[in-house]
């Protein structure tokens, strides 16, 4: 009994209600639209190009699964690096076409001032090999930046808010689990408003890092200041546009979809945003003890199997019995509209395994604590007492990041975060301080194609190599570290109150 509880507990509701509404907003091609608008806003300069890219994942994946997101970026990716080749193929060999001659006499000119530079060869053909392969390099480089940053702010994406990745859930859950006392110190608000700062500077910085490794910051060049449009970029604007028209213009039920997502982010944020009443309280007396995050997330989740597809027609029987064509084909529909989503799709996209993974987790987690087992694995620890903090936070952050390249990300946290929880109980110092960089790390799985589902969709498409992975993903570990540990040691701490050792906190030593 005590076992199945862990498997329905408040975490895993929350975790399956945002699921459910992800799911609604991929079924309507919702994120498609959301991507290619803000690609087409940003432009197509290369550096910005990444950016958009790179943005609009990240964004996404703060939503909906960092898979999804990915599995639908890479296509469009693909599709516009493709026709961008393609033109620069076409205008290649329409320059070669008419402007032979002009080389010939512009090289002989040079022959004269400088007989070492470019040899004519008799029949006035130009030697075109090392710039061609140089080019060829330089797209091949272009092409994994640009495969390489989707799945990189995918895993960023999905830190920034509770639900966007399964550590974060791990870490609420275990918070739930070990401090029932917390007063909800963790929830949709407070974790966002640390997180996303965090994400934020942690996707600059990686952009900043992939256009260095794999375009070079020719500013001019890759920012296009004051530079025509090239027919590349032209090409590239070309197939948003197509790709935005095939969508055709926004449906009844996107734009129900589009209004329950808001609606849900909004009920979160305001529930309980701690310098007002939220409307957990105004509404129900000690609301905020039993209304938690996961309330509205399947309020949210149960009216997208309500709501129609398709605008409700209001029929009056004059009407209808007057034209006897319109009767009949009103007789075949169905009376009721079909609901934005169907129990059919929420099952076959639903991530069953993860749900049951957090589920176990918690089980283990409560296990361990009823066992005495996280006070002896706390005891063992005291001696880190005598090392600062700051120092505990970044080599708990760092070993997690390199682990989490081994295992999946949501069984690193459940495995090292209860122990955090207890070494912090043992050391005197805030859980937090090593619980939260220990959870953001754990997200942090760059460097092989194996370590995350995002990593291995933009591997199948064959423009990386696992050497290229690892190089980036080294350095991309160390940006996430350097982050996590600047968020925790300057806003983070008067967000959670990091300084001092919380009385919620005691408890679990005298268990």
């Amino acid at each position: 009994m005590q076992v199945c509880l862990q498997y329905l507990n408040d975490t895993n509701m929350l975790f399956v209600g945002g699921l459910i509404v992800a799911i609604s907003v991929e079924q309507w091609n919702l994120h498609k639209r959301i991507a290619l608008r803000v690609l087409l806003i940003l432009g197509v300069k290369p550096a910005l190009l990444m950016l958009g890219f790179m943005i609009v994942t990240a964004f996404l994946s703060m939503w909906i699964s960092n898979t999804a997101t990915t599995a639908m970026m890479v296509p469009i990716v693909q599709a516009v690096l493709e026709q961008m080749d393609n033109t620069e193929y076409d205008v290649t060999m329409m320059e070669q076409a008419t402007g032979q001659t002009n080389t010939v006499i512009e090289l002989q000119e040079k022959n004269v001032s400088d007989p070492t530079s470019v040899q004519v060869i008799s029949n006035g053909q130009v030697p075109d090999d090392p710039r061609s392969s140089e080019e060829k390099k330089m797209k091949k480089r272009i092409c994994k930046g640009m495969t390489l940053c989707v799945c990189y702010a995918a895993s960023i994406g999905g830190t920034a808010t509770l639900t966007g990745t399964g550590p974060n859930m791990v870490l609420k859950g275990q918070m739930n689990q070990l401090y029932p006392n917390n007063n909800d110190v963790v929830n949709f608000a407070s974790w966002f408003g640390f997180a996303f700062p965090n994400m934020i500077l942690m996707l600059v910085l990686a952009w900043l890092w992939l256009q260095c490794s794999f375009m070079g910051l020719n500013f001019k060049k890759s920012w296009g200041c004051g530079t025509e449009r090239t027919a590349k970029e032209k090409a590239a604007y070309n197939v948003l546009k197509a790709e935005m028209k095939k969508l055709g213009p926004i449906s009844y039920a996107e734009f129900n979809v589009l209004i329950m997502f808001v609606l849900l982010v909004l009920l979160w944020f305001s529930r309980h945003p701690g310098f007002v009443k939220g409307w957990a309280n105004r509404l129900f007396p000690d609301g905020e003890k039993y209304i938690t995050d996961s309330a509205p997330a399947v309020f949210i989740a149960l009216l997208l199997f309500i709501l129609p597809a398709t605008k409700p027609k209001f029929i009056g029987w004059n009407s209808s019995l007057s034209d006897p064509e319109q009767t009949e084909e009103d007789i075949k529909k169905p009376f009721l509209p079909a609901p934005l989503l169907d129990w059919n799709v929420v099952q076959r996209k639903m991530p069953w395994s993860i749900v049951l993974l957090l589920g176990g987790g918690f089980a283990l987690a409560d296990a361990s604590a009823n066992s005495g087992l996280s006070a002896w694995l706390g005891h063992q620890m005291t001696p880190l007492g005598s090392i600062p903090p700051w120092a505990i936070a970044t080599v708990l952050s760092l070993i997690i990041a390199v682990f989490t390249e081994c295992t999946s990300n949501v069984a690193t946290a459940t495995l090292f975060l209860p122990v955090f929880s207890s070494m912090a109980a043992s050391v005197k110092i805030h859980p937090l301080y090593v619980m939260l960089p220990g959870t953001l790390s754990a997200s942090f799985a760059f460097m092989l194609p194996v370590a995350t589902p995002p990593n291995a969709i933009v591997f199948s498409y064959g423009h990386i190599r696992v050497l290229d992975m690892v190089r980036s993903g080294i350095v991309m570990n160390i940006i996430g570290v350097f982050c996590v540990t600047l968020a925790i040691n300057t806003w983070g701490r008067p967000m959670f109150d990091l300084d001092t050792f919380p009385t919620w906190a005691n408890s679990t030593t005298n268990q």
